[in-house]
C-alpha cells in the first residue's frame, strides 16, 4: 500500500525539479505554469501575514521575481512549494519590519482572536442566492477574526488548517521547531473558536431585532384600527 504514495512523492519531486530547471533555463512558459499552480495558496499565505489584499499581491509579485532570478538555487531538497513559501514569507516579514521601523511599533497584533465548524453551518446549495450571501458573510467573519489573531499564531493556522501543510513543512517554512508549530496551531484554533463563539453570541442577541421604527409602525397601525373601529 505504501508503493503508490512513494511513487506519487517521487513524481512530484521530479516534476518540481523539471519545472525548476526549465525556469532556470529561461523558459517563461514554465514559470507561468509554476505561478498558476501555486498562486492561490501563496497569496493566502501572504494575505494572512500582511492582512492587506494589495500588500499581499505586491509581496507575492516580489517573491516571484526573486524566485525567477534564483531558481537555479533550487536543488529539490524540499518541495518547490515549500521553497516558494519561504521566499513569500521572507518578503512579507521584511515588509512588516520596514513598516515597524517607520511607525516605531512592533508588527504583532495583541488582540485575542474554526473554519470547518462555522463553514459547515452554511448550506452549499450554489443555486440559492440567500445561501450564497450567508456563506460570504460567514467567510467575511472568519477572515476578520483570523486577521485579529496574533501574527505568530495566524501564520501557523493558515499554513496548517487552510493550506493543509504538514507540521514538518510548516516548521521548514517558518524555521521553527515542529513542537512550536503544534503548540501555536493548537493555541490559534482555541483563540479563533473563542472569538467566533463571542461573535455568534452577540449575533444571537440581535436575531429578529425589533427596532424603534418597527415599534412605532405597529403601534400606529393598531391605534389606527382601534380608532376606526371605535368610530
Amino acid at each position: 500500500m505504501s508503493e503508490p504514495a512513494h511513487t506519487d512523492a517521487a513524481t512530484a519531486a521530479d516534476d518540481d525539479l523539471s519545472i525548476a530547471r526549465r525556469v532556470a533555463a529561461g523558459e517563461r512558459s514554465a514559470f507561468e505554469l509554476l505561478m498558476r499552480r501555486h498562486n492561490r495558496r501563496l497569496y493566502r499565505m501572504a494575505r494572512a501575514v500582511l492582512r492587506n489584499d494589495a500588500e499581499a499581491e505586491d509581496a507575492l509579485q516580489e517573491a516571484y521575481l526573486h524566485a525567477y532570478k534564483s531558481m537555479s538555487q533550487f536543488r529539490g531538497d524540499s518541495q518547490l512549494f515549500t521553497w516558494l513559501s519561504r521566499l513569500v514569507l521572507n518578503e512579507c516579514f521584511a515588509r512588516l519590519r520596514r513598516a515597524a521601523r517607520r511607525q516605531n511599533v512592533i508588527p504583532i497584533v495583541d488582540a485575542p482572536g474554526y473554519v470547518e465548524q462555522a463553514d459547515a453551518m452554511i448550506s452549499r446549495d450554489e443555486d440559492a442566492p440567500d445561501q450564497a450571501l450567508a456563506r460570504s458573510q460567514v467567510r467575511a467573519l472568519l477572515e476578520r477574526k483570523l486577521d485579529e489573531l496574533p501574527e505568530l499564531f495566524r501564520v501557523v493556522f493558515v499554513l496548517r488548517s487552510i493550506e493543509e501543510m504538514s507540521v514538518e513543512e510548516t516548521a521548514q517554512c517558518l524555521n521553527i521547531p515542529e513542537a512550536t508549530v503544534r503548540s501555536r496551531h493548537f493555541r490559534a484554533r482555541s483563540m479563533l473558536r473563542e472569538s467566533l463563539a463571542q461573535a455568534f453570541d452577540l449575533a444571537e442577541r440581535d436575531v429578529f431585532d425589533f427596532g424603534g421604527a418597527q415599534c412605532d409602525r405597529i403601534v400606529a397601525r393598531v391605534l389606527s384600527k382601534i380608532s376606526g373601529g371605535a368610530s
